[in-house]
């Protein structure tokens, strides 16, 4: 095991924790505010919101006499309710004696609380983390924009080519001859992979209120425009906006020249010719099996070197709606739920690795690679794995938000909350299970290749 290739290289092991504990702050932050500001809402007192666990390091009481607290371990967060004898929202039956005499102070515990508040504020966290997804999501596209239809030429890419007729506000027309169609129809997409394979494509394009034929490079070149965070790429060194001109020495101009050596390597080392603002480069990296997501909801094992593409000019933008936005948001959050689930549906099958499960170093990795990637870039990370929280939490385990809410759906039915004994029998295994599951992933950080 190469402790070294846990650490990215941009900038060391102490970035990579603090950008791992910001983004986990936030997500924390936003989880137990959910809690906590809906048991206000719902009549339930807080007697403290922490984020981080052990030793308090910051500490204040407001009005309401909740203290918040920072602690000394920023790996998690809980807010602990009147009534409750710990972060996991156990019985304290001795506050609960104390409380039982007074009707108004036993409603405001956690444990007197009608079902309705117990339940609004249990599942509150997981809402509140999925509700900072969407908003992050639909934040990054509305100011991200959609591309312009009829495609348009926004910013062109610098590519080693001598041949670049094209300019900004160009009209794309045509392409060899063959009608570019709109976005929204799957006739784009079939364009956009059918290309001629040739270095050097026919634009017909309306300029100035002329149509007019010039030349440019082909459409979609291997462009470097992000790297995958523990991919081969980021560990070869490659960056955004390198231009990969050779693999074992033959000359490429197309990403799709790219994608088919890399899917024949069978995992054997590529020698890459790089084009890097001017400078010649080598490049040596070997690809990784990647079990990837498909339409169908299935999975497909190919080999990957961890870049993605796009074209020779990004294309002009214009500003979605705020509903196509939040739309947009919503089904994003939705794809990463649906993906998880159908994720760890084929893990427990046997269908995918059991090495896509990251633990706490390989989450902590992704956050300093895409801290490194730029603001948005991290920012992004940060509203998926927010939802991931939010869907595991949700998860039917006990001590977990999605076990207590089994707890008061047996309520529901049944009348009656399960005994004091069978809870504390339940949570024992349900921390058990947690931990249990947090070391076997922590086991794939270090042992997964």
């Amino acid at each position: 095991m190469d402790i070294t290739a846990l650490i990215p290289a941009f900038g060391g092991f102490a970035w990579t924790i603090f950008f791992f504990v910001v983004a986990l702050s936030v997500i924390v932050a936003i989880h137990e505010y959910g809690h906590y500001i809906v048991g206000r809402w719902s009549g339930i007192h807080a007697d403290v919101f922490s984020i981080g666990f052990g030793p308090v390091l910051f500490s204040r009481y407001d009005k309401r006499g909740t203290k918040w607290q920072i602690a000394a371990l920023p790996f998690g967060g809980y807010v602990k309710f009147a009534g409750d004898a710990n972060a996991a929202s156990g019985k304290d039956d001795e506050a609960m004696e104390e409380a039982a005499a007074d009707p108004a102070a036993l409603r405001r515990t956690m444990h007197g609380a009608p079902l309705w508040a117990r339940a609004a504020t249990v599942a509150a966290g997981p809402v509140f983390n999925f509700a900072l997804s969407i908003l992050v999501f639909a934040i990054v596209g509305y100011s991200n924009g959609v591309p312009r239809d009829p495609l348009t030429v926004g910013d062109i890419q610098p590519l080693p080519t001598e041949v670049q007729e094209l300019a900004a506000g160009d009209v794309v027309l045509a392409i060899n001859g063959t009608p570019v169609p709109s976005y929204a129809s799957p006739d784009y997409v079939d364009l956009m992979e059918n290309l001629p394979l040739e270095r050097v494509l026919d634009y017909t394009v309306e300029r100035g209120g002329d149509e007019i034929t010039v030349q440019g490079p082909y459409l979609r070149p291997p462009l470097v425009r992000s790297v995958s965070p523990r991919s081969a790429a980021l560990a070869a060194g490659l960056e955004q906006g390198d231009v990969i001109t050779s693999i074992n020495g033959e000359p490429v101009f197309a990403f799709r020249q790219l994608v088919a050596a890399v899917e024949g390597s069978d995992g054997n080392t590529l020698d890459l010719g790089v084009w890097r603002n001017g400078e010649m480069l080598t490049k040596s990296l070997a690809p990784k099996r990647v079990d990837e997501p498909q339409q169908d909801g299935g999975f497909a094992t190919q080999w990957r070197i961890g870049v993605a593409s796009g074209n020779a000019f990004d294309p002009a933008s214009e500003s979605p709606g705020v509903v196509d936005a939040v739309t947009g948001g919503v089904a994003q959050t939705w794809r990463i739920i649906t993906g998880s689930i159908s994720g760890l549906g084929h893990m427990v099958t046997g269908a995918i690795s059991t090495c896509n499960l990251s633990g706490p170093i390989g989450i902590a990795q992704v956050s300093g690679t895409m801290a490194s990637q730029g603001a948005q870039s991290f920012v992004w990370f940060i509203a998926v794995l927010s939802t991931a929280v939010g869907l595991l939490n949700l998860f039917p385990i006990p001590a977990l938000d999605g076990g207590h809410l089994v707890f008061y759906a047996y309520e529901a039915v049944t009348g009656k909350p399960p005994s004091d004994k069978a809870l504390r029998i339940l949570m024992t295994f349900g921390l058990a299970l947690v931990l249990t599951l947090m070391l076997f992933a922590l086991g794939n950080d270090l042992f997964c290749p």
